[in-house]
């Protein structure tokens, strides 16, 4: 996610003082930064709760006019997983094979262009990318893709970036290419911007919640 695409679509609606603090945040994080074993499903955390209507991006608006399957919401479908031993296995597994398979570039590299969603089929990608690729695992495993929604932060850089949330009956968390540990949403160090609707084929603002550093390792 480019430092353009972050100006255009995050600076709007998050106060210099937020990103100031969410800078600081993520140099601590980076400070204290361990390793977290993922043996066993996690414990009960909480959800992240949507303040209302927000702009879609633009990338996301072609990437649904491109391939209108990966953006249609079926609303029979749960809103969250009942999270089991068995899925946790998968769900970290998946996260850290994509991580391992896909190499960063660049939208401003790869394509020529500040932005563009895509499933990196020619092994290259950037933070969006990396997550639709664990999504689409998923939601060919059996998964629903309604609990599984796309989010834009900020980082522990101040930059903009994309991470994939996972809704379960535990709670919230985040599938990030810069962390192989999956992480609850208020431990990652993030401030959260907005996020795909559960609801409707739209976007759902996070009002630019602010979270505590996370010790788990940066990748």
């Amino acid at each position: 996610m480019s430092q353009a695409f972050f100006q255009r679509h995050i600076l709007r609606g998050v106060t210099r003082q937020k990103l100031s603090l969410a800078v600081l945040s993520g140099v601590t994080a980076i400070g204290m930064g361990t390793a977290v074993a993922q043996t066993s499903a996690p414990s009960q955390t909480s959800a992240l709760q949507a303040q209302g209507i927000a702009n879609p991006t633009a990338a996301w608006t072609e990437f649904c006019n491109r391939l209108p399957s990966e953006c249609t919401l079926d609303l029979t479908e749960p809103r969250t997983i009942t999270l089991t031993s068995q899925l946790w296995t998968t769900l970290t597994s998946i996260n850290k094979r994509v991580n391992q398979t896909i190499r960063a570039k660049t939208d401003d590299d790869h394509w020529g262009i500040a932005d563009r969603w895509n499933f990196a089929e020619d092994g290259y990608g950037d933070c969006e990318d990396y997550q639709l690729v664990k999504r689409r695992t998923l939601v060919q495993q059996g998964w629903p893709r309604r609990a599984l929604r796309m989010a834009v932060v900020i980082d522990e850089l101040g930059a903009g970036h994309a991470v994939m949330l996972v809704s379960t009956d535990r709670g919230d968390f985040v599938l990030d290419n810069k962390k192989d540990a999956i992480l609850p949403w208020s431990q990652t160090g993030y401030t959260y911007i907005k996020v795909e609707s559960a609801d409707a084929t739209a976007w759902a603002s996070l009002g630019g919640i602010m979270t505590s550093p996370t010790t788990a390792a940066n990748r």
